[in-house]
């Protein structure tokens, strides 16, 4: 019994090491979501930091609905990218450890 629960104290500690160094790398991962065939970008980390937000010149003469619809859809675009790398970068990390009850990642 003692060698199985040292056993997972040094999973637990192992998976947390390496959550930690994922999420600082997730940190410096950045996504572009886009919209209106690529006429207005979003960049942002996968920290849900927002880096650049780009338009096409074009746009601006367009009405300012049109232009809000398509920057809230590119940065939609862009949190659904996140979320997809994120949990392809995060699914790795739990794939060894086996706790019975826990579904991980969380």
């Amino acid at each position: 019994m003692k060698g199985g629960l040292g056993n997972i104290m040094k999973q637990a500690q192992a998976m947390q090491d390496n959550l930690r160094k994922a999420q600082e790398q997730l940190a410096t991962i950045e996504v572009t979501g886009s919209s209106g065939g690529g006429m207005v970008n979003v960049t942002m980390t996968c920290r849900h930091d927002v880096k650049r937000v780009q338009i096409d010149p074009s746009l601006l003469q367009d009405d300012k609905e049109v232009l809000e619809d398509l920057v809230a859809a590119a940065m939609n675009d862009a949190v659904r990218k996140v979320e997809k790398t994120t949990e392809e970068k995060m699914a790795g990390l739990t794939a060894g450890l086996n706790i019975p009850g826990m579904k991980l990642p969380f």
